[in-house]
């Protein structure tokens, strides 16, 4: 049915899979650091990855391509989700803050 599932590692990349085959469809790379969370947007077009480098990326989901880094916290990215409501991505650090995106 082509519903997507994505993973981050170790290995500084995230990774898009196709669910009901288990292929990997597209490896995300560009961080310089673990990746600790993903996280799809509400229509799918992109995914949000959030990293022990401190920075979070948008990709497109489809290309691969990354969209934009966004840059302020001071350590560890460890937590990225979408807010539709708001259209802000939010972000919490290691840095003991929250950061929303516009």
């Amino acid at each position: 049915n082509g519903a997507l599932l994505a993973t981050g590692s170790h290995d500084t990349t995230a990774k898009i899979w196709e669910v009901n085959s288990g292929v990997c469809v597209v490896t995300l790379a560009g961080h310089e650091d673990i990746v600790q969370a993903v996280h799809f947007s509400g229509d799918g077009a992109l995914l949000a990855t959030a990293s022990d480098d401190a920075t979070v990326r948008l990709w497109d989901a489809h290309s691969g391509a990354c969209v934009t880094t966004i840059s302020g916290h001071e350590d560890e990215v460890w937590s990225v989700r979408f807010s539709p409501a708001l259209n802000v991505v939010a972000t919490g650090s290691k840095d003991e803050t929250v950061m929303l995106w516009p």
